[in-house]
């Protein structure tokens, strides 16, 4: 039989919000509560989240995220700043014990972002694994998507997906970015170059880096739809059959109070 796991929509919430449900999933889950988990989510407002080892001292315009209405968060994740704005975003959340999960972080990025390439495929765009020669994390840039990792989404060798996981308590944590536009003025002031003009010429090599949905489907693509394509691409990709779950009040309530204790806590999104 098919195996069956949750699949949760929580829609626009904020920044603080959505890493909390992440980690509360990924407890929940490492408790044996919930069955391996499918989220996806928007963000009111924009988020800007950064890695967990990012630093924002010299990197972040601080000043910058406040005054475009930004909400920094600091994930539990890796990896570069991303700017969440018009775009879905996904988690995937299964213990390192599943017989399908590999034991190297690379090839559980395989395995996972299949679910991503059928959705692609199912938009009608024609993505493929990245396979980075050399290697990784070869510029300073704080930037996410400015360059492609492991099996990361890629259309015509330009990123269409950012993904980032972690493993803690026995759990994998993925989690990545879909998205449907880009600003690139606002993106590119939010980060701090040694001056306008390599800030200039950075802004406009980004276009042959990054690629959105609408750009790699060249038509308007309603987020329903990217929604839909994404739920049946996991369900194909990963073989599992995706089943509504609804959080209790008492799961609502663990999720505010961590929101509240680490998320938004300046000790936590400023500790670097």
């Amino acid at each position: 039989m098919m195996e069956t796991w949750y699949f949760i929509d929580t829609e626009k919430q904020t920044p603080a919000y959505n890493m909390a449900v992440d980690e509360c999933l990924l407890q929940w889950h490492s408790e044996n509560k919930i069955p391996p988990t499918i989220r996806f989510y928007e963000w009111l407002p924009a988020g800007l989240s950064i890695g967990y080892f990012q630093k924002t001292v010299n990197k972040i315009d601080l000043d910058a995220v406040r005054n475009s209405g930004i909400e920094l968060v600091r994930r539990l994740t890796g990896g570069r700043a991303v700017l969440h704005d018009q775009e879905l975003t996904y988690s995937v959340i299964v213990t390192e014990a599943h017989p399908k999960m590999p034991k190297s972080i690379k090839e559980a990025y395989m395995v996972l972002s299949k679910g991503l390439l059928e959705g692609f495929h199912s938009l009608g765009i024609d993505a493929s694994f990245a396979i980075p020669e050399g290697k990784l994390n070869t510029t300073q840039s704080a930037v996410c998507f400015e360059e492609p990792s492991w099996y990361e989404l890629v259309v015509d060798q330009k990123k269409a997906a950012g993904s980032a996981q972690t493993r803690k308590q026995g759990v994998i944590l993925q989690h990545g970015s879909i998205p449907l536009s880009v600003d690139n003025d606002k993106l590119y002031d939010l980060f701090i170059y040694r001056n306008e003009r390599v800030k200039q010429r950075a802004r406009d090599a980004f276009n042959d880096k990054a690629i959105s949905i609408e750009q790699a489907a060249n038509r308007k693509v309603t987020l329903e739809e990217v929604k839909d394509a994404f739920k049946k691409g996991f369900e194909k990709g990963l073989d599992i059959e995706l089943q509504e779950f609804q959080f209790t009040k008492e799961q609502e309530q663990e999720i505010n109070e961590l929101m509240e204790s680490k998320y938004l806590s300046d000790d936590w999104n400023f500790t670097r």
